[in-house]
């Protein structure tokens, strides 16, 4: 009886650990490059914006094509002159009367071809619009990933801050049961290890809620845990790009800017469409009566047009104009905007790279010794309490910033090839 209960132990105990197993949300190490591939691929928004390209390219399609012809049939509904027609042939006509048009309308002034450019300029807008919004989901990734790296990283700092204190904690708790210690000093430093506590967890659903945003870009399951994988980051970063050339860059691959300037082709091209509907179209058919004609069996040939006098389309053709200055001053606008964006991302840069290099070398391993010293300084009674709490908390807060700074310059960084619309710097 005793075999059995350790046997059903045994499978109760193995059952729930492969609960834990099965309920414990898989980890995906990603670098940027993979979640970029991923990003392209997966993202809902850029495939529901890529169809406006295709969608736009099928009304190219539907430009091209000529219009349909009409054709007008009229045939007599009086069936007694319908069945002595059949029978007889007199004055009355051959079977009652029968009317037959066929129509085509033929476009002048190359209308037709003045379409399909504002189709075609439809389709590239479409494609400049697909490459902003890439452009605009690319940095949120960035950013995104740079964020959730800084805060894993300082999760990580925390719980090697924790481990060392909660061994402080413990070995206290016997020097005070010994007699050692005073409580308040106990209870001085189990308060700092719950402050770290309360900084870790808060960090936690900082980290959740950059998860969740990124879950949504990637198209990722909702149990999958991201863990950014990032190479260290060099200090050494050599000569500043001249801005001017980053500027000039920026005008030429701002899908944003280029975009302006296709507006203003767009509306050049409406301009010379509208002037084009000044000539009339011409409506060109054949006709065939029966019998109310002058004679039966008439053929005939009709050509129409209407007569431009009364509208000459001069409203569209003014506003066109004016939509063309309107155009032009939008990419002035644009061009200013852009080039103080530059700027801007460019002065971050060169000041973030400034910080980071100032705390290189001094605040890295280094400092990490200097804490451990200072704990097994404190627990041989080397130091005193207050220096020791003083040094950790100026510790962590250093640390923390160090850390923040970092993320500062990869998120400058993604924010100069941001402004530019390109990756000048990986």
């Amino acid at each position: 009886m005793q075999k059995h209960s350790y046997s059903l132990l045994f499978i109760l105990c193995f059952a729930t650990s492969f609960l834990r197993a099965q309920n414990k949300p898989d980890s995906i190490h990603l670098t940027l490059p993979d979640a970029e591939k991923m990003f392209v691929t997966r993202n809902l928004s850029l495939i529901a914006q890529k169809y406006n390209i295709d969608i736009n390219k099928a009304l190219v399609q539907q430009a091209k094509y000529w219009q349909n012809p009409t054709l007008t049939v009229s045939q007599n509904l009086d069936l007694k002159t319908i069945r002595q027609g059949l029978v007889k042939e007199d004055n009355l006509g051959h079977g009652g009367q029968l009317d037959v048009q066929l129509q085509q309308v033929i476009l002048t002034a190359g209308k037709r071809n003045k379409l399909i450019h504002l189709a075609n300029d439809q389709v590239l807008s479409a494609e400049q619009q697909f490459n902003d919004l890439l452009r605009n989901l690319s940095f949120v990734l960035h950013t995104s990933m740079n964020t959730l790296y800084q805060q894993q990283s300082t999760f990580q700092l925390y719980q090697e801050e924790l481990t060392s204190l909660e061994q402080m904690v413990n070995a206290m708790d016997a020097q005070y049961k010994a007699g050692n210690i005073s409580q308040k000093e106990n209870i001085r430093v189990k308060a700092l290890l719950y402050s770290l506590q309360t900084d870790q967890a808060s960090l936690e659903t900082q980290m959740a809620d950059v998860q969740r945003d990124l879950r949504v870009l990637l198209q990722m399951g909702g149990d999958s845990t991201i863990v950014v994988d990032m190479p260290q980051m060099t200090t050494d970063f050599g000569t500043p790009l001249p801005l001017i050339n980053l500027l000039d860059t920026a005008r030429a691959t701002r899908p944003d800017y280029l975009l302006t300037q296709t507006n203003v082709l767009n509306q050049q091209h409406n301009l010379a469409y509208q002037k084009s509907l000044k000539a009339p179209d011409v409506t060109v058919g054949v006709e065939y009566d029966h019998a109310s004609s002058y004679q039966f069996n008439y053929w005939g040939l009709g050509v129409g047009l209407p007569l431009p006098i009364l509208n000459r389309n001069k409203g569209n053709i003014n506003a066109a104009q004016k939509s063309i200055e309107q155009a032009q001053v939008q990419v002035t606008q644009y061009q200013s905007q852009i080039d103080q964006e530059v700027q801007a991302a460019y002065n971050k840069w060169l000041i973030s790279q400034k910080i980071v290099g100032k705390g290189a070398g001094v605040l890295d391993q280094p400092y990490d010794n200097l804490l451990q010293n200072m704990i097994k300084s404190y627990k041989e009674r080397q130091v005193s309490l207050i220096e020791f709490i003083d040094f950790f908390d100026s510790y962590k807060e250093t640390k923390s910033n160090r850390m923040e700074q970092e993320l500062n310059l990869r998120n400058a960084v993604a924010e100069l090839n941001f402004t530019v619309g390109k990756n000048i710097i990986q």
